[in-house]
């Protein structure tokens, strides 16, 4: 799997199909603003989750989750903020997770960091 693209799409689908399987909705996938985006936006009980997404094929260059910069997290806030004012969201809980995969040779590991950022 070469390129970036590919390797984010396959990381999206897989963390979708983790997410409906532990209860979420899954509202929205891929949606930016000002070229800003976040990867995955869920439901689960009355909070609004944004959900990044990050593959890694090893460790090579650190855990995937060490790729959401603060520079990231402030992108995906301001991405988060359009979305809740452009759907008129009032009265939700918000919650910035962290989706990290490992998808080496030999194994597939997700770990699920919720509350990642605020």
């Amino acid at each position: 799997m070469g390129n970036n693209r590919e390797k984010g799409k396959l990381g999206e689908e897989i963390a979708v199909a983790y997410l409906i399987e532990n209860g979420y909705s899954i509202l929205c996938t891929n949606f930016s603003s000002r070229g800003k985006e976040i990867d995955i936006i869920a439901k689960k009980s009355s909070a609004l989750i944004f959900v990044e997404v990050k593959l890694r094929k090893s460790l090579k260059f650190g855990y995937p989750r060490e790729a959401v910069t603060f520079a990231k997290q402030n992108n995906i806030k301001q991405a988060a903020n359009y979305y809740i004012y452009k759907n008129g969201i009032v009265d939700c809980d918000f919650q910035f997770d962290i989706i990290e995969i490992l998808d080496t040779k030999t194994e597939r590991k997700l770990e699920h960091i919720k509350d990642a950022f605020y």
